[in-house]
């Protein structure tokens, strides 16, 4: 159950310290890649669709332009980040694509 706890503003920035490749855009946190091409594209999705079923947190992802994924996570029970937030963007921060 604590993983559901918002976080305080100062707990954010010092989770924020330990995936530097995300940002802070309201209640989430957003991460853009730029894959090779379209089909690897499509791999990270797929990739991160893995993790985040197996972590049962689900992302907002958007593929736009031909090879970019947006990932945006928050948790939509509690309006805000939660430390699962960070706990999935390390996940994804482990992938290799």
């Amino acid at each position: 159950m604590g993983r559901y706890i918002l976080l305080t503003e100062e707990e954010i920035r010092e989770n924020l310290e330990e995936v530097n490749l995300w940002n802070q855009e309201g209640n989430a946190i957003i991460r853009e890649i730029a894959a090779s091409n379209f089909p690897a594209a499509i791999g990270v999705v797929n990739a991160i669709a893995v993790l985040a079923e197996s972590s049962d947190h689900h992302p907002d992802i958007l593929i736009y332009g031909w090879n970019k994924v947006r990932i945006k996570i928050t948790t939509h029970a509690t309006g805000g980040l939660t430390i699962h937030d960070f706990e999935l963007a390390k996940k994804i921060d482990k992938l290799n694509y």
